[in-house]
């Protein structure tokens, strides 16, 4: 089983995202069994106590239009015994990646990747929160995801 943790700032645009559009490709394909897919933040900004906030609303509306559900989707933060747990980490951004690496120790940062470095590329997925962009971020993570799960 290959089990895929997609990390991003707050767990609630790129990284929900991301693992939502896994899961639909590897159920599509008749993967499930083989996949364990979850998604993290490397900041606590959008959990409350012990809470954390739903996928973000354009993310909801995005993933919904094309018949994807992440209902019950709360973020959460990663953690350094999520790296015994997990094979990869896809990161977002260059800033996610240091903060995975950060948090899981040289142990386990060698797990982490920067999820466009899937389609050979050094680049960050662009961040909807800041460029309102959400559809060039689903393209982005789309292409990634579908790399993955060609390999």
């Amino acid at each position: 089983m290959k089990r895929i943790m997609f990390v991003c700032h707050g767990n609630i645009c790129r990284s929900p995202m991301a693992e939502f559009v896994l899961k639909d490709l590897v159920k599509k394909a008749g993967k499930e069994s083989e996949f364990l897919i979850e998604s993290s933040a490397v900041s606590a900004e959008e959990i409350w106590g012990d809470v954390g906030n739903p996928v973000y609303r354009p993310v909801q509306a995005l993933l919904a239009a094309r018949g994807i559900s992440c209902e019950g989707k709360r973020a959460t933060q990663l953690q350094r015994e999520d790296g015994e747990k997990y094979d990869a980490f896809y990161c977002m951004d260059e800033s996610n990646l240091r903060r995975a690496k950060s948090i899981l120790g040289a142990k386990n940062g060698a797990k982490c990747h920067k999820l466009l470095s899937l389609l050979g590329s050094s680049a960050d997925v662009a961040d909807p929160w800041y460029t309102r962009d959400f559809e060039r971020s689903y393209r982005e993570i789309y292409a990634a995801c579908k790399a993955l799960i060609d390999e």
